[in-house]
């Protein structure tokens, strides 16, 4: 499996995840998503890197939205916003 981020904007990023089938994902993420979970401590692209990895951990790539906001994932995964904050921590 690999994983590849773009930006397309400050705030826009295209995220490919290429496993049996390749998949392509728009993701926004903005300053205030990022500082609401992670306290702006890590790189959007980091946190990317991360929820994509939490969202294969639990569904296969064809199963994730094509176009959505970082935050909406919490509400597909009610333990994700914890789960960011332990690993921002241990980071």
């Amino acid at each position: 499996m690999s994983l590849t981020i773009k930006k397309k904007s400050n705030d826009v990023f295209v995220v490919t995840v290429c496993k049996s089938e390749t998949t392509v994902h728009t993701v926004t993420v903005t300053n205030k998503m990022l500082n609401d979970l992670t306290k702006n401590r890590i790189s959007k692209e980091s946190l990317l890197e991360f929820s994509f990895h939490f969202l294969l951990d639990r569904e296969p790539n064809t199963l994730i939205l094509s176009s959505f906001d970082i935050i909406v994932i919490s509400k597909y995964f009610s333990d994700y916003q914890n789960e960011v904050r332990k690993w921002c921590d241990e980071s």
